[in-house]
């Protein structure tokens, strides 16, 4: 082979390249989401059902696992459930949404994080300590499984069937709206649990050409009936009735026990998405104040009003998601391009169950 004919073949296989890593690039959609229901908990199919009905999820994208009613799996549960799951999902699924209300967590992890990666360790560190660094954080692109091995979950609670068809409609109804409001990072007088604040000027920085962006501080006693993104750190939102979330928006806390769905001392993330929201997160087991296990406004926006899908925004957010539960509608995309929204996408071939 002449060195002509080596510069051409070199040349071609670099620009057959760029063309295989765009398409690596492009954003999660119904084809490459995963549906993973409890096949012993008729809800749980009955939610699943809508949900593929209404975001046109191919009927083998749909997958039926035997779960234990209980708050936790064992490590050697999760590995026999993560291994069968994976030799069903069609190899085109990048991420996964978990719908079912119980089990959220998987030992010290949570189910969300459990599944998209398996089981480890140093998920999870006792004590306050750093844990494992996802690869996706603040990434480009969107091809976790075939890039990292990953399958990046968010759970749809079920313990209230009339509450996911809400959150549903209300993820599919925020597809390419653009809609104005006002993101708040809030200030709050509980000094351990604020430490997300020290990041609010860079998200300002971020979004604040894009969207509106108020700074606030408790206690609040306004109502916020305009809500596109709320982050805080308190056990408990006490203003939580008087907000009002638009469809696609996201809120959470920055607390312990937030991702533990049944807990009652601290707020779980469920009674955001019972206020309106469409996705939340929290921690299933201790993870201290580490601002590294909790999402990072500046980077969720900066994703999110690229057009990405909630839960590709929120993943990117979180650099150490090992103990975070990731809830809501995964395919909202309110900041998308109405020619081209992955949530939109039909599919000729749609489940039925």
């Amino acid at each position: 082979m002449t060195q002509p004919e080596r510069r051409h073949i070199s040349a071609l296989l670099l620009i057959l390249s760029a063309f295989s890593g765009a398409a690596r690039a492009e954003g999660l959609d119904a084809a490459a989401l995963g549906v993973v229901y409890n096949q012993r908990d008729p809800g749980s199919l009955r939610v699943a059902a809508y949900y593929a009905e209404r975001r046109g999820i191919p009927r083998g994208n749909l997958i039926a696992l035997e779960l234990p009613d209980r708050v936790q799996l064992t490590r050697g549960e999760l590995a026999a459930l993560r291994a069968a799951l994976v030799r069903r999902l069609p190899s085109r699924v990048q991420s996964l949404l978990l719908i079912w209300q119980r089990p959220y967590a998987v030992e010290c992890m949570s189910v969300t994080s459990a599944f998209a990666a398996g089981y480890r360790d140093d998920f999870c560190a006792p004590g306050c300590a750093r844990t494992h660094l996802s690869p996706l954080f603040d990434a480009q692109g969107w091809a976790p499984a075939d890039t990292a091995g990953w399958l990046p979950a968010m759970m749809l609670p079920t313990g209230d069937e009339k509450l996911a068809r809400r959150l549903i409609d209300r993820g599919v109804a925020a597809d390419d709206t653009r809609p104005a409001g006002t993101v708040y990072l809030v200030r709050t007088q509980d000094s351990a649990r604020d430490v997300r604040s020290a990041e609010y000027a860079g998200a300002q920085a971020v979004g604040a050409d894009r969207l509106r962006i108020r700074v606030v501080e408790t206690p609040i006693r306004e109502s916020y009936d305009d809500v596109l993104a709320y982050f805080t750190g308190v056990t408990r939102v006490v203003e939580l009735k008087r907000l009002r979330f638009r469809p696609g928006a996201v809120a959470d806390h920055l607390t312990s026990a937030g991702g533990i769905l049944d807990e009652r001392a601290q707020m779980p993330v469920v009674d955001w998405l019972a206020q309106g929201a469409t996705g939340s997160y929290g921690t299933v087991s201790e993870p201290c104040n580490i601002l590294a296990k909790f999402p990072s406004p500046g980077i969720f926006l900066d994703h999110y009003l690229r057009g990405e899908t909630l839960l590709e925004a929120y993943w990117k957010s979180v650099a150490m998601p090992g103990q975070g539960l990731f809830v809501g509608e995964p395919l909202a995309r309110p900041f998308g391009n109405r020619e081209h929204s992955p949530g939109r996408q039909a599919n000729g071939d749609q489940s039925t169950h």
